[in-house]
């Protein structure tokens, strides 16, 4: 099913900023000869459902070289708040009038374009105001750390961005929607086993290298699905060494610059 084609309007964002605290300047590091933010940019635009990717990032001037890379490859690129990632989504959302929003971080090169599909389908088929494929507690992540998507309809966006006020629910957009507290209809996405202890987004040099070795047994391909990471990694299982012990960001943390202000 082509959603994209049944006057809905399906917009990925893609969160992106050069002054990563742990790995500054990695969504431009090379991966196989790309810049792992064209892995993610790529994949998203390869996902069948999805009308338009655009990347959101910060006004900073240390960003223009994501906005520079945006016009390079003919990608749309919207500019607002460095903390408060959610306006800036909103913003983004209310520019290119989407109906329904995707958000995707760009330290995700291995980002599915089939779940991509996955969570938009079961958005519009079930009629949630959100759909994830990983949620924290009392939910369960099933998918590997990396793979993350969240699809959310425009409205239940602008609910979060008027109301939302604590500062996690700003930095990190969609928490506000999917409390439990809050009204909303939210659907949870599972892979049917549990693999939620693989990492493979990049916040750090570890990550980074585990990533670049992933994608050179793919031979350095962008079309290739997640259950041929996992083939990869049973065949290689030392890769999936290099990164076991770098700890996970809790969706709950906030950047220390923000505290800091």
């Amino acid at each position: 099913m082509n959603r994209k084609k049944d006057h809905i309007k399906i917009l990925a964002i893609i969160q992106a900023r050069m002054g990563s605290s742990r790995l500054p300047g990695k969504v431009l590091k090379d991966i196989c000869g790309s810049p792992m933010l064209e892995w993610v940019t790529v994949r998203a635009q390869m996902a069948s459902n999805v009308g338009q990717v655009v990347v959101a990032t910060t006004e900073k001037d240390e960003d223009d070289p994501i906005e520079e890379f945006c016009i390079n490859r003919g990608i749309a690129c919207f500019r607002g708040a460095e903390f408060d990632v959610l306006d800036r989504f909103y913003r983004a959302a209310e520019n290119y009038d989407a109906d329904i929003i995707v958000r995707l971080t760009a330290d995700c090169p291995l980002v599915d374009p089939g779940l991509i599909d996955d969570v938009i389908e079961k958005l519009l088929e079930s009629g949630a105001d959100f759909v994830a494929n990983r949620l924290p507690p009392p939910f369960r992540r099933t998918y590997p750390i990396g793979l993350d998507v969240e699809a959310a309809r425009f409205e239940a966006l602008k609910t979060a961005w008027e109301k939302a006020e604590k500062p996690y629910e700003r930095e990190h957009v969609l928490p506000y929607i999917y409390d439990p507290g809050n009204s909303f209809q939210v659907e949870v996405l599972d892979a049917g086993k549990d693999l939620g202890s693989l990492r493979w987004t990049v916040d750090t040099e570890l990550d980074l290298a585990f990533v670049r070795g992933v994608t050179r047994e793919l031979n350095c391909s962008f079309n290739f699905s997640w259950e041929d990471v996992l083939d990869v990694l049973d065949s290689h299982p030392d890769l999936e060494k290099i990164n076991l012990n770098v700890p996970h960001k809790s969706l709950n943390d906030v950047d220390q610059r923000l505290e800091d202000r």
